[in-house]
């Protein structure tokens, strides 16, 4: 039994290939070597230069680096589904942090992300379906504000985070563009 999402795509034929026949891979492919063709190595460490990380919603409406006037080589940028803070997250920021030098941690959730009304029912229709149930949790939510709570909370008592006095949430508005932050003590 498939698994609905929770809102469809909008028809387009760009969604199946790029148009020539080809896969939406084989565009994207095509568009780096083009990118390429021109590209100068811009001579930059690995370390972000405004030593932040900024974990995020996967959600393609959401572009980080314009919405935070962030550059190239500015920031560390983490994204998964919801900008919920999991252990992988943890593991990615424990390396910017003890590896790559940052001392910040941003996190942002949005307006009308597809967590909101999930639950663990999507693992089990799942398991279901498949006949193996998924190691990882949904980490699905209710409440935006109080998800990007317990998110700064999972970051401000990790014991392998050094820099932990920095961290502050906000809800990302996707119709607005604008950012709401949210007070930790609420």
């Amino acid at each position: 039994m498939p698994i609905p999402a929770s809102q469809p795509l909008p028809p387009s034929s760009d969604n199946a290939d790029d148009g020539a026949g080809g896969t939406v891979t084989d565009s994207l492919v095509e568009a780096n070597q083009r990118y390429a063709a021109s590209f100068t190595d811009p001579g930059m460490d690995a370390r972000p230069v405004r030593r932040v990380a900024v974990v995020s919603c996967m959600d393609a409406r959401i572009d980080l680096h314009a919405a935070l006037g962030l550059k190239l080589g500015d920031c560390h940028t983490i994204r998964n589904a919801g900008g919920v803070v999991t252990d992988d997250i943890i593991r990615s920021l424990t390396i910017s942090q003890r590896a790559l030098g940052t001392r910040s941690v941003v996190l942002i959730h949005h307006t009308t992300c597809g967590l909101l009304g999930l639950t663990e029912d999507f693992r089990h229709d799942l398991a279901a379906e498949v006949g193996q149930r998924p190691t990882w949790a949904v980490e699905a939510f209710k409440d935006l504000d109080e998800d990007v709570r317990q998110s700064m909370q999972r970051v401000r008592t990790s014991p392998f985070l050094l820099h932990t006095d920095d961290v502050r949430g906000f809800v990302f508005d996707v119709t607005t563009g604008l950012l709401r932050e949210i007070d930790p003590q609420d």
